[in-house]
């Protein structure tokens, strides 16, 4: 089975949760072939030079060759790439599992942060996300808010494979 990694890469942040998300995978999983973008020098060394077809190519290919893609929400937004990644990864009908790890989607059931959202609408206590890359995901994949259970689904993904 292959997978890709897809997830911003340029901060300390996002590059120790795709080495941690990594590292997980590979270790539950020994049997992927999993590509993360952060671990291809030959485009992302930032030392180095790659022009924009060379790493649209690399890409591209990887996710071709993919059989499911995760995807990392976590951040202000969804990463620009990562919204790419998804949208191309959603046209070949594989699965996504996507890891959206932010805390603002607890208390979902608070009358008290519901009714403030209610009367004034900057009283979001919520997360907003692209519903159009949302529904991408949610057509032939799962969402899921912790390291564990994407872990959990990519294995899941993994013997509906075999069968």
């Amino acid at each position: 089975m292959k997978a890709y990694l897809a997830n911003g890469l340029f901060s300390i942040g996002d590059r120790l949760l795709n080495d941690l998300l990594a590292k997980e995978i590979r270790q539950e999983i020994p049997e992927i072939e999993l590509y993360l973008p952060q671990e291809n020098d030959a485009i992302n060394d930032k030392q180095a030079f790659a022009n924009s077809l060379a790493i649209a190519r690399a890409d591209m290919e990887k996710l071709q060759d993919s059989d499911v893609l995760i995807a990392v929400l976590d951040g202000v937004e969804i990463d620009s790439g990562v919204a790419a990644e998804i949208g191309v990864f959603s046209t070949f009908n594989r699965p996504i599992i996507a890891l959206f790890s932010d805390v603002r989607q607890l208390g979902r059931d608070n009358h008290d942060k519901i009714s403030a959202l209610i009367e004034d609408g900057t009283e979001n206590q919520f997360v907003y996300r692209n519903l159009f890359v949302i529904g991408l995901i949610k057509k032939n994949g799962v969402i899921v808010s912790t390291v564990e259970s994407a872990v959990e689904n990519v294995k899941k993904y993994l013997k509906e494979e075999v069968r």
